[in-house]
C-alpha cells in the first residue's frame, strides 16, 4: 500500500474535522507529511489544511527555519503559522522545550480541529526502549500513542506505522528539501545517542526491531487498555458526588479503595490522577502509603508534580492551581448588586435583594463569631466543624459583614444571622486549572 493510501486510512477517523494543522518544524519528517497531506488534497475532499511552525529559539541555527518552512507552504499553497514560544530551562530542556511546544499547539486548536505530527515507526521503537531503560510501566511502555485529546482538539500521528526509510524515499523520489537541526546529532542527549549509537547495533543484528518492538507496543496497549478498565471498576463505588457540590474538584470516596490490594489501589489512582498530573515511579509511591494509612484525625496531604491530593472527610480531594495559592483581600463591594471578583478565589454574588448598609468580604482570621436566630452566638469554627467543611476550604470561604457583624458564610444557608432572609450569598470556588474551569 502506498504511503499516500495508508495516510489516508490512518486519517479516517478525523476525516469531518473542522481543521488539520500540520506541526511542522522543517525536518524531514514533517516535511513528507505536509507534502503527503497537499498532495491528497488535489483528489481528496479533506478538512482545511494549516501548518504550525514552533520557533523555540533555543539554537542560533534555528533562526532561519520559519523563512524554509514559509517557501515550503508558499510551494504547496498551505497557509502557515510561525508562533515564537519561551522554553523555561528546568532538568531536561528536551521536555521544557515539549511543553512549550504544545501549550502553543493547544491555544491554537480550535473546537473538534486536529493537529497532526509526524512521528514515524522508529521514533516508536526508540522511545520504546528508551522508557524500558527508564523502568516505565505498562503505560509508558504502550508506547506514543495514535491519538490523544489535546486542549479542545485531538493531536494525531498518522504515519506510526511508517518506517524513516519510506520517508526518506518518498522525499528523494519528490525532489524535497528540509533542515537538519543540529541537536538532533548531539550525543549528549539520551535519545541521540540511542538513536546514533545504540539501534543501529540492534538492527545490525535484528534488522526488524523497530516492526517487533511497535508490535510490543501494541501488544502493552492492549494490556493498559484492560487496566483501565480495571480500574473504571475499581472507581465506580468511589466516584460518588461529594456533599459540597458547589467544589468544583476532582474527589474520590477513600472506603472503597481501602478494599482493593495495594496493586489495584495504585492502578486505579493511576488512572485517575494521570489526567491531573505527572506521576511518580513505582518506587516513590510512599506518600500514598501515607496518606491513605494516617490515623482517622489526621488529614494528610500527598504533593505530586502537578498538586496536591488531600484527605479531609472520607474523601480524597485533588487539588492545584489557585487552590494553591494564598488568597489576596477581597476587594470592596461597591455594588453588591453585582458579581464580585474574589482575585485568586473564584466569584461571589448575592441572589436575591442584598442586605441593607455597606458591606465587607473577609476571610477567616478565627475567633468570628455568628448571631443565629434561636441558638444565640456561636464560634464560627464549630459551626463549620458541624456543616464538615474541609479544612482545605475554610480559610477560602468568603465571609460577608456589614460594619463588624458577620451576617453570612458563603453557599451555607444554615450558617446565616439574623439579617433578613430575603438573600442568598453564593460563591463560584475556582476550579483547578483553566482545563476544568
Amino acid at each position: 500500500m502506498s504511503l499516500h493510501a495508508r495516510l489516508l486510512a490512518g486519517l479516517a477517523p478525523w476525516r469531518t474535522a473542522p481543521a488539520w494543522h500540520i506541526a511542522l518544524s522543517g525536518g524531514l519528517d514533517s516535511t513528507v507529511l505536509l507534502h503527503l497531506l497537499a498532495s491528497l488534497g488535489h483528489t481528496e475532499h479533506l478538512p482545511p489544511l494549516h501548518a504550525i511552525h514552533i520557533h523555540h529559539g533555543l539554537q542560533a541555527a534555528a533562526d532561519g527555519w520559519p523563512a524554509v518552512c514559509q517557501q515550503l507552504c508558499a510551494g504547496l499553497g498551505v497557509p502557515l503559522r510561525t508562533i515564537n514560544v519561551q522554553v523555561v530551562p528546568g532538568a531536561s530542556l528536551e521536555r521544557a522545550a515539549r511543553e512549550a511546544r504544545y501549550q502553543a499547539f493547544t491555544q491554537v486548536l480550535g473546537e473538534g480541529e486536529v493537529l497532526l505530527t509526524a512521528q514515524h515507526r522508529d521514533d516508536q521503537a526508540e522511545t520504546i526502549l528508551f522508557r524500558l531503560l527508564r523502568g516505565a510501566g505498562v503505560r509508558g511502555l504502550a508506547g506514543i500513542p495514535v491519538s490523544r485529546p489535546l486542549g479542545r482538539g485531538t493531536v494525531a500521528r498518522p504515519l506510526l506505522e511508517c518506517s524513516r526509510t519510506e520517508l526518506l524515499a518518498y522525499a528523494h523520489e519528490h525532489g524535497l528539501s528540509w533542515v537538519e537541526d543540529p541537536s538532533n546529532t548531539d550525543p549528549a542527549y539520551a535519545r541521540n545517542h540511542l538513536r546514533h549509537q545504540v539501534f543501529p547495533q540492534f538492527a545490525a543484528h535484528w534488522p526488524q526491531a523497530a516492526q517487533t518492538l511497535a508490535r510490543s507496543a501494541a501488544h502493552l496497549r492492549e494490556a493498559q487498555g484492560l487496566l483501565d478498565e480495571l480500574a473504571e471498576l475499581d472507581l465506580k463505588l468511589a466516584q460518588t458526588p461529594s456533599p459540597f457540590a458547589w467544589l468544583s474538584l476532582p474527589s474520590l470516596v477513600l472506603q472503597p479503595l481501602l478494599g482493593l490490594s495495594p496493586e489495584r489501589q495504585r492502578n486505579a489512582l493511576r488512572h485517575w490522577l494521570t489526567p491531573l498530573t505527572l506521576l511518580p515511579d513505582s518506587e516513590h509511591w510512599a506518600g500514598w502509603n501515607d496518606l491513605r494509612d494516617a490515623g482517622p484525625e489526621a488529614k494528610p496531604v500527598w504533593r505530586l508534580a502537578q498538586g496536591e491530593l488531600h484527605r479531609e472527610g472520607g474523601r480524597l480531594w485533588w487539588l492545584s492551581g489557585d487552590w494553591l495559592m494564598p488568597t489576596a483581600q477581597p476587594p470592596v463591594w461597591a455594588s453588591p448588586e453585582r458579581a464580585l471578583e474574589l482575585p485568586g478565589n473564584g466569584q461571589l454574588r448575592i441572589h436575591g435583594e442584598p442586605p441593607l448598609g455597606p458591606l465587607q468580604v473577609r476571610y477567616r482570621q478565627g475567633g468570628e463569631v455568628l448571631n443565629i436566630p434561636g441558638r444565640g452566638h456561636r464560634d464560627l469554627k464549630r459551626l463549620l466543624n458541624e456543616q464538615a467543611i474541609p479544612a482545605f476550604v475554610r480559610s477560602r470561604l468568603p465571609l460577608l459583614y456589614r460594619a463588624d457583624e458577620l451576617l453570612a458564610v458563603a453557599n451555607l444557608p444554615a450558617i446565616r444571622g439574623p439579617a433578613e432572609v430575603r438573600w442568598l450569598l453564593q460563591w463560584q470556588a475556582p476550579t483547578n486549572d483553566q482545563r476544568l474551569s
